[in-house]
């Protein structure tokens, strides 16, 4: 099969599509034959070097895919050959196929587009798991995500207005922020023109008068620790999936500790596989049915072929995109 894989770490430049043999499945896996896959900046940091796959896991770069399952392990059921999928990964998705535990999977119907489909699996099992699972968010509730126009930010906004959350990202750009703004998002800031921390305690009021974001979702890490902490309202909890601005610095504990916030950090890559399994039967139960009926959408910004890898991880790394690019292993078998 052919395979994108990384000959040294660096620039993107250093994917390169080669043959890989088609791997093999356990007992509990499907094989999918993969139609397309979400380009993810984890993806980018594995490629420079910095994050690298959990024990076992391929080093074949790709955290989600769609597709149609082209081999079952003998202790799968109630998954038949030929179903149109959608399926959380630890690894092996910029390639023509890959194995997939079964509880991993999301049925996607004949009428959705297979191609769209691979934006949402890491997006929404990434965004449910923080906010809800860490982050505790409730109806009601302020909601503050930073970079309101990945795929990250576009998802949050929409899973936000399922679940009765108010939500304010931040963008670079007006641009983003008009998209924001039309796909639900209750407010924008502007981090190049404006504080995020003081429009925070402006924007994010409470009825008994006190401000300040109930959960942040950061992307950012070290660079915006303290003041993603300033940003919160009291008994307010942070959680960080992200380090493009620094892993290490240092914070008042007073800070944390009489307004009750919280700090927590997470990836979903690491998990084990039974965390990942329950993530995605959540996914299916609470936001699934919303992505059928199209409530929730994929927010695609660009489709490429599965060759043009490097060209993705270039067009995510200059920031331009408002919501994910794909590549495209099969040319065929889209929208059925």
């Amino acid at each position: 099969m052919r395979a994108i894989t990384i000959s040294s770490p660096g620039d993107p430049e250093v994917l390169q599509v080669t043959d890989e043999p088609t791997p093999a499945i356990s007992a509990d896996e499907v094989l999918v034959r993969v139609h397309a896959a979400g380009v993810n900046r984890a993806d980018l940091l594995q490629r420079r070097g910095f994050y690298d796959p959990p024990p076992g896991a391929t080093t074949i770069p790709g955290l989600e895919v769609s597709g149609t399952i082209e081999k079952l392990g003998s202790a799968v059921t109630g998954w038949a050959v030929g179903d149109r999928v959608a399926a959380l990964l630890s690894g092996g998705g910029y390639a023509e196929a890959v194995p997939v535990p079964a509880g991993q999977l999301l049925p996607v119907p004949d009428d959705f587009d297979l191609t769209k489909a691979a934006a949402l699996p890491e997006v929404l099992a990434t965004v449910w798991s923080n906010i809800v699972g860490r982050g505790r968010v409730t109806a009601g509730e302020w909601l503050l995500v930073h970079g309101g126009g990945s795929g990250i930010g576009t998802a949050a906004i929409q899973i936000a207005r399922h679940l009765g959350v108010k939500i304010a990202v931040t963008v670079g750009s007006e641009r983003k922020a008009e998209f924001c703004r039309e796909l639900g998002a209750d407010a924008v800031i502007n981090y190049r023109e404006e504080d995020f921390v003081a429009r925070a305690h402006e924007i994010c009021v409470h009825e008994d008068g006190s401000t300040g974001a109930d959960v942040i979702l950061d992307i950012i890490g070290a660079k915006y620790l303290e003041r993603n902490i300033k940003a919160l309202a009291a008994d307010g909890r942070l959680v960080i999936i992200g380090m493009q601005g620094g892993t290490k610095t240092e914070i008042n504990l007073g800070w944390l500790m009489q307004p009750r916030k919280s700090v927590s950090a997470t990836t979903l890559r690491a998990r084990p596989k039974e965390q990942k399994i329950a993530i995605v039967a959540e996914v299916a139960q609470h936001l699934w049915p919303a992505v059928v009926s199209g409530d929730i959408r994929p927010i695609i910004h660009e489709t490429m072929s599965l060759a043009d890898a490097s060209r993705a991880h270039q067009a995510l790394e200059d920031g331009a995109n408002i919501g994910k690019i794909l590549l495209v292993a099969d040319a065929e078998g889209g929208q059925a």
